[in-house]
């Protein structure tokens, strides 16, 4: 997934944004460069630098090293109701609730838990380890 996705991106359930990204692990494409002449490219959220693009610094928006990552592995967590969206294979997963596969989900909590916030693992939604039977 890349960074500037999050410039789009909302919470499907409630719409709040920007959602919050946690990397896991992510990949460099150092070949990768901006060759239209836009800069900042987001218009909105500057997930790189975790700050909106009106309060970014004159040059401090760096979108040419920006645009050479891709997520691997991470998550999306909407701070408003705590739903959480997982990053797999560079492709995020924001499914309808009733969509999700409950199994799945539960199993990339487990494999991640020591990187996801306590909050997810106990109160997320739609799943979560407290769940667990």
């Amino acid at each position: 997934m890349k960074y500037r996705l999050l410039d789009i991106l909302a919470c499907p359930y409630c719409r709040h944004s920007p959602l919050k990204l946690i990397v896991f692990t992510r990949r460099k494409y150092p070949e990768r460069k901006i060759e239209f002449g836009k800069i900042p490219v987001c218009e909105y959220y500057c997930q790189y630098r975790e700050k909106f693009v009106k309060d970014l610094e004159e040059g401090e928006a760096d979108c040419n090293e920006c645009i050479k990552f891709e997520v691997e592995y991470g998550v999306l967590i909407c701070e408003k109701c705590m739903r959480w969206y997982p990053i797999m294979e560079e492709i995020p997963v924001l499914l309808p609730d009733e969509l999700r596969d409950r199994d799945k989900d539960i199993e990339f909590l487990r494999k991640f838990k020591e990187k996801i916030p306590e909050e997810i693992l106990k109160n997320g939604k739609p799943f979560n380890l407290s769940e667990e039977k």
